[in-house]
């Protein structure tokens, strides 16, 4: 069965751009027009991917996407007319994948669309061992990271940016290295790993694993080579 797109925007005729777009590609689709109806959709359709306009009525999509990695690891593209560097950076550190700034085309949407799916879907299919580092676990075959076998909550590319690290402890990589191996298909600033770092780092933490991700100065980060 193909993907099940959840397109959440508030201005009717854009909707039935994207949506149109995404059928065009053999994509399922819903809509939704506030954030309310986003969350009622969200919960009820289980989609494959969500397209999430930032500006709605009733709750913002940040509030959405909030809600959404509260719960799991669902894909989500923000679709924003804001284009200031630090609106972008926001979203991505509460969570999502990639944003596009209107106005766009179409076709650049699909585009994102394809690489978020394509890259969550190798996730699910790579049959990798687990890969250790201390106490840190991470499985990409079950897409899940463990600190002493508590699961830790992550999104997709705080997940992919754990593993490329994971794949070498010890190693310094810089934000360019990761960002190519998190987000390939993007066009997202370097500083954003930065942010999905400091959530990757909170999250070792909280679980147990202080010190494991540092910040190697002038170049970027590294996982400890802890054995």
């Amino acid at each position: 069965m193909s993907a099940l797109i959840l397109i959440v925007e508030d201005e009717p005729q854009l909707a039935e751009i994207l949506e149109a777009y995404a059928r065009q590609e053999g994509y399922r689709t819903e809509r939704a027009g506030d954030g309310f109806a986003a969350l009622s959709a969200y919960r009820v359709a289980s989609p494959d991917l969500i397209l999430l306009d930032i500006m709605l009525p009733g709750k913002s999509g940040l509030e959405v996407l909030k809600t959404v990695r509260a719960d799991g690891g669902t894909p989500v593209i923000l679709v924003t007319a804001r284009a200031e560097e630090t609106d972008q950076i926001v979203g991505l550190e509460l969570g999502a994948d990639d944003y596009v700034v209107k106005p766009f085309r179409p076709r650049e949407v699909m585009a994102r669309v394809k690489a978020v799916l394509r890259r969550a879907s190798a996730a699910l299919d790579d049959a990798e061992k687990p890969l250790r580092v201390g106490p840190l676990e991470v499985d990409r075959r079950a897409v899940i990271a463990r600190v002493n076998g508590q699961a830790l909550t992550l999104t997709p590319a705080e997940f992919r940016l754990l593993f490329h690290l994971a794949e070498s402890p010890g190693r310094a990589f810089s934000r360019e290295e990761l960002l190519a191996a998190a987000l390939p298909d993007s066009d997202a600033l370097e500083r954003v790993v930065d942010a999905h770092l400091a959530g990757v780092r909170r999250k070792l933490d909280s679980a147990g694993a202080p010190g494991l991700l540092r910040t190697v100065r002038g170049v970027g980060y590294r996982l400890e080579a802890v054995s």
